[in-house]
Parts: structure tokens; C-alpha cells; sequence
């Protein structure tokens, strides 16, 4: 389903985090990741986008879905999911996550996307109005003041290499 506007820039910033994930998820398979850099790009991100990113959603999102019976569910899990991944972000901050630690990280960032994008945005979607969706909108829009617009480029040691 093509995404409503009103909801365009929160999927902008998911595509962001997924190409961590998927950058993250290639170094590994090729045993070519170094815990230290990752960490710092991990915690970049979150303090430019994804720390604002989960406010929004926070204030503005799930409280607009929370009097839709067929989106509570996934709403509960969705928060409980941010609560997970702000502690992968503050463990990446304090430079503890191993190759192991990263690897649940990317699977759990990636999975949370993919479940906001499927699940709730679709059933937003299908279960909003077009007035609901434009207040979600601007309220959106003044949620996100601030997030980064531009697509965070990896470090050296992050960037993605061809494969061999």
C-alpha cells in the first residue's frame, strides 16, 4: 500500500535506521565487524534522529491509535519495543555491546521497523480518516523540528564494501 503523506517522513527515517541494520547485519556475516565504530554511528544516529524519531511516535502516534480496538495491541508492543531498543542505544553509548549484542540490535531495530511500517501504518491507514491522518501530520511535523534531513554517512570502518 503506498504510504500516506502524513506519515512519509517518519518512513524516511526508517529507511535511514534500516541501512544501518543492513550494513551492521553484512559486517558481521563477513566477520569484518569492529564493535567500537558501529557503536559510535549507533549512538549518532540516536542522538540525531531516532531519539526524536521515538518521541514523536510517543506523543503524537500512538496516542492518536490508541481508541482504534484493532491497533491497541500492537501500539502496547511497539512501546514496550522502543523501551528494549533505548537500551541497546544507551548500552552502545557506554561502548558494551559485543558482535553478538549488535547483532540483536540490528534484528531488533530492523523487526520493529518492518512491524511499525506492515502492522500499524497500514492499519492506520486503513482505519484513520484522511482528517485524522492530516492532524497526525502536523503534529508530526512539529514533533520531528529538528531531526536530521539528511541520511547520516557510515565512517570508514561502517561503510558498506563490496562484496568479495
Amino acid at each position: 500500500m503506498l504510504r500516506d503523506k502524513n506519515l512519509v517522513p517518519l518512513s524516511h527515517q526508517h529507511q535511514h535506521a534500516l541501512a544501518l541494520c543492513v550494513r551492521l547485519d553484512r559486517a558481521i556475516q563477513a566477520g569484518d565487524a569492529d564493535p567500537e565504530p558501529w557503536q559510535a554511528e549507533i549512538t549518532q544516529i540516536f542522538d540525531q534522529e531516532i531519539a526524536l524519531h521515538f518521541r514523536a511516535e510517543e506523543a503524537v502516534v500512538f496516542p492518536s491509535v490508541a481508541h482504534f480496538p484493532e491497533l491497541k495491541t500492537i501500539t502496547q508492543e511497539l512501546v514496550q519495543e522502543h523501551a528494549i531498543l533505548r537500551d541497546f542505544f544507551s548500552r552502545a553509548g557506554l561502548r558494551t555491546l559485543d558482535i553478538p549484542a549488535l547483532r540483536a540490535f540490528a534484528n531488533t531495530l530492523s523487526s520493529h521497523i518492518r512491524k511499525e511500517e506492515r502492522q500499524l501504518f497500514e492499519g492506520m491507514q486503513k482505519f484513520m480518516s484522511t482528517g485524522e491522518l492530516s492532524t497526525i501530520g502536523k503534529g508530526l511535523e512539529k514533533a520531528l523540528t529538528g531531526a536530521s534531513e539528511a541520511c547520516l554517512l557510515p565512517n570508514e570502518a561502517t561503510r558498506l564494501r563490496p562484496r568479495r
